[in-house]
């Protein structure tokens, strides 16, 4: 494990609990920790096929950035527009690193990864923890949340929300598979996963306790105790309803996600002008 002399030294540095402050070994493994986060070495959440979900969650990752929290003081950023923790101070950019940053009040926090080629609109946000992978576009408004994970060629629509997590500390992320096109003023949270080349219509929202009801196949797809709510692989949903069954509730009904189709011709071909925004 590359990473496991660093795991013992984070691990060590959160028992301390608040005396960590005052150690100097504490704030060398969290600012490696940071450094490891921000160049995409190291991930609060990894892919692993041998893992029911296909991904593993670095639980002492996020002990390690709740670590930082601890470390840090309030501080003045940008003479003095902004007062935050110094441990997490917006991210700066070069050419080289190819991220596209458009100017108008986007920022990314520090222990955050974007990867070559990613496009980021004003006004965007991405937190600590987060990956963002190469070719994926965060529109106008969008929030990449603390430790969610966001594949390559991903789009995320103008108004998107992906849902941050960071305790409890063993508690999946938000992930976001790669070609996956997320649509405007959606909301991902609560560490709902949605594989590959899914289609998420604009206005939907996915939660751990909402049902979706998949029209194509007659099933309904829910989170339980041990796994989150998974959207399938190439799945297009759409924001729908539900009556409501109870007494007293009649004519009423609910929110509700639906499976309409799964990717075919006619919606690669509705997603193809993407390219030509990158």
């Amino acid at each position: 494990m590359a990473f496991q002399e660093l795991e013992q030294r984070i691990e060590h540095a959160f028992s301390l609990g608040a005396a960590a402050a005052a150690e100097r070994a504490s704030v060398d493994a969290f600012n490696e920790l940071r450094s490891a986060l921000e160049s995409g070495a190291l991930r609060s959440a990894e892919p692993d096929p041998g893992t029911e979900l296909g991904w593993k969650v670095n639980a002492w990752v996020k002990r390690g950035i709740l670590l930082g929290f601890r470390l840090g003081t309030l501080v003045d950023m940008d003479g003095g527009s902004y007062v935050d923790k110094h441990t997490f101070p917006a991210r700066t950019w070069t050419p080289e690193e190819g991220v596209r940053i458009v100017p108008g009040g986007s920022s990314v926090r520090a222990g955050a990864f974007l990867a070559k080629s990613v496009v980021c609109m004003p006004p965007m946000y991405v937190n600590v923890g987060a990956y963002v992978d190469e070719g994926t576009m965060v529109d106008s408004h969008a929030l990449v949340g603390s430790c969610a994970q966001i594949g390559k060629r991903v789009h995320l629509s103008a108004a998107a929300q992906i849902g941050g997590v960071l305790e409890p500390v063993n508690a999946s992320p938000v992930i976001i598979e790669d070609d996956v096109l997320v649509g405007g003023n959606t909301g991902v949270y609560e560490g709902t996963i949605v594989r590959s080349k899914a289609v998420l219509a604009a206005g939907t929202i996915l939660t751990r306790g909402t049902p979706v009801y998949d029209v194509v196949n007659g099933t309904t797809l829910r989170a339980t105790a041990d796994l989150p709510l998974i959207i399938p692989s190439g799945a297009v949903v759409v924001p729908g309803s539900r009556a409501i069954s109870k007494p007293g509730a009649e004519g009423l009904s609910i929110y509700t996600p639906i499976i309409v189709k799964y990717r075919d011709e006619k919606t690669e071909l509705s997603l193809a002008l993407e390219d030509l925004l990158r």
